[in-house]
């Protein structure tokens, strides 16, 4: 029971991360109908940005609340700036194009910013600071909760819930929705349907850019083609969730989160990614748009 628990944890918050980048794939998909490729690659690009904002403002051993939220305040800004203008240079001159020619912009796109993120940091894998999250952990009965897996639940659930009621319950929210129901009619009401596209570029990339400063301090090490499992990953979730929904992708993160902490600790850590794709069948031959998918009438 003791190592069920431990997985349970352990899962929830590998499956924190996969919902909050799985996030940023949905919101770009449900307005846009755009699978962004390129998304996993700012995740990447993000761990190294901390990593660089930490090092260059903050000595060797500074763990404190300013420390740790500036990293994150100019990492995300920094992010959603590159993920505004990957949006600007590679999605909006194809909007009206057929969509093989934005899917092969968005893998063009990703391999520039891995390739970039090698340039600058080199092929090596960088490894975080250990005093970046205070090491603090609580055994309770045989379970051991570390401070930086607390961060990472708290705060991914904090951003998680806020991103619902923000696409719910405000004005901005209500444009995107519309946006994602029709793009013409839209406009026909007076939405700027740049600006909310802009927006959901912000809004997705700001979010891998806290995901990926969560996988540096919570792996340590980090590498520059690492974007590339964890985006897959993220994606996988969203399909399993309903890509498109919001609700559906965090869903798809923890469900996939808890599947691979089970078949790692039960079974083996090399079977863990054949097993993901067999519950992505399984679950896609039975509801083939995802679990908290909706049916779309076919336009005639």
């Amino acid at each position: 029971m003791d190592i069920f628990l431990q997985q349970m944890v352990n899962g929830l918050t590998i499956g924190s991360l996969y919902a909050l980048v799985a996030l940023g794939y949905t919101m770009v998909y449900g307005v846009m109908r755009l699978i962004n490729f390129a998304h996993g690659d700012l995740v990447a690009f993000s761990a190294f940005v901390g990593l660089s904002v930490y090092g260059s403002l903050f000595s060797e051993g500074t763990t404190s609340l300013l420390a740790v939220v500036s990293v994150f305040l100019l990492s995300a800004l920094v992010v959603a700036f590159v993920g505004v203008l990957l949006e600007r240079l590679a999605y909006r001159p194809l909007r009206t194009a057929p969509r093989l020619s934005a899917v092969v912009s968005a893998l063009g796109a990703g391999l520039v910013i891995q390739n970039s993120v090698m340039l600058i940091w080199g092929p090596n894998m960088k490894i975080f600071p250990t005093d970046f999250f205070p090491s603090t952990l609580w055994s309770i009965g045989g379970i051991v909760i570390t401070f930086t897996q607390v961060m990472i639940l708290s705060l991914s659930s904090v951003l998680m819930v806020g991103l619902y009621f923000f696409i719910n319950q405000t004005k901005i929210g209500t444009a995107i929705r519309a946006v994602a129901i029709d793009q013409d009619a839209a406009k026909l009401m007076g939405i700027n349907v740049n600006r909310i596209v802009m927006i959901i570029f912000i809004i997705g990339s700001a979010l891998g850019a806290v995901a990926g400063l969560f996988i540096g301090a919570y792996y340590r090490g980090i590498t520059f083609d690492m974007g590339w499992m964890y985006g897959l990953n993220a994606f996988v979730a969203a399909i399993m969730g309903g890509i498109g929904n919001i609700p559906g992708a965090m869903l798809g993160g923890l469900l996939l989160g808890l599947f691979n902490a089970m078949i790692t600790g039960y079974i083996s850590t090399q079977w863990a990614e054949t097993f993901t794709f067999v519950l992505l069948i399984v679950i896609l031959v039975f509801r083939p748009t995802g679990i908290l998918g909706e049916k779309v009438a076919e336009k005639v």
